[in-house]
């Protein structure tokens, strides 16, 4: 039997993924997230909502869509892709009567577009999913000059979640090339150094404790405690997510 490589495998997971919700009721796509762990994606949204709308947008690695309807809510010009042709079906069904919606199957390490196409550019959990290089210097390619990027991912720096990424990986759950390609913070900076511009902020430092203090404090609790915590002391190293914008000069 051919051997696939670790792409071939995240293809085939989403795929597979997709295929199992492609029937199911619109309701059920939506999965609630604790508000401790959302707190990166709303200052994500944030920080979108505070770009000019009508512009064109590309999302690279969209899944089956998660975060794309608050970007078509926003009146972009939004083109969502993602490297499962599965879950490219699964936002047309979603997202289709949209008129500022189209979706595309799309490698985002070979982005099938010209050279300064989009205005704005957006990724939400998707870096570790390409060659750092080949993704950092396609994006660049795609986005106009003046245009920005604005990212969210997960950190890599903390020993305790690379540790738990390990397990994933041990578990079937990722591949191994996701765990050495997971941002850190000397992504985040040649990341700066190529663009020209950038601001980032840092989320969840204290979120390896979290199951612990479950058993104490409430969920608002805890989110207001980690909130304090990452303003106040502005930790890097052991964040848990990251929130990067950055303008091509």
């Amino acid at each position: 039997m051919k051997k696939i490589n670790d792409k071939q495998l995240e293809v085939r997971r989403y795929d597979k993924r997709a295929q199992e919700i492609i029937n199911i009721d619109k309701k059920q796509y939506y999965v609630k997230i604790k508000e401790y762990i959302y707190e990166p994606y709303k200052y994500y949204f944030k920080l979108l909502g505070k770009l000019k709308n009508n512009n064109k947008l590309l999302e690279i690695g969209a899944g089956i869509g998660q975060n794309t309807f608050e970007l078509i809510k926003m009146n972009f010009d939004v083109c969502a892709t993602d490297i499962s042709s599965k879950s490219v079906k699964v936002m047309n069904k979603r997202f289709s009567k949209y008129k500022n919606f189209s979706a595309k199957v799309a490698d985002m390490e070979f982005l099938p577009f010209k050279n300064e196409s989009f205005d704005i550019i957006c990724s939400a959990g998707s870096l570790s999913y390409g060659d750092n290089n080949l993704v950092m210097d396609e994006l660049y390619r795609v986005l106009k000059v003046g245009g920005d990027l604005v990212i969210v991912d997960s950190l890599n720096d903390n020993f305790i979640y690379r540790f738990n990424r390990y397990i994933n990986y041990i578990m079937g759950l990722r591949s191994k090339s996701t765990l050495y390609r997971m941002p850190d913070i000397n992504l985040i900076n040649k990341y700066i150094m190529k663009f020209g511009h950038g601001k980032v902020r840092f989320f969840g430092s204290t979120t390896w404790a979290f199951p612990i203090l479950k058993l104490i404090l409430s969920e608002k609790k805890i989110c207001q405690c980690s909130n304090w915590i990452d303003k106040k002391l502005k930790i890097k190293k052991s964040a848990f997510k990251f929130v990067m914008i950055l303008k091509k000069k």
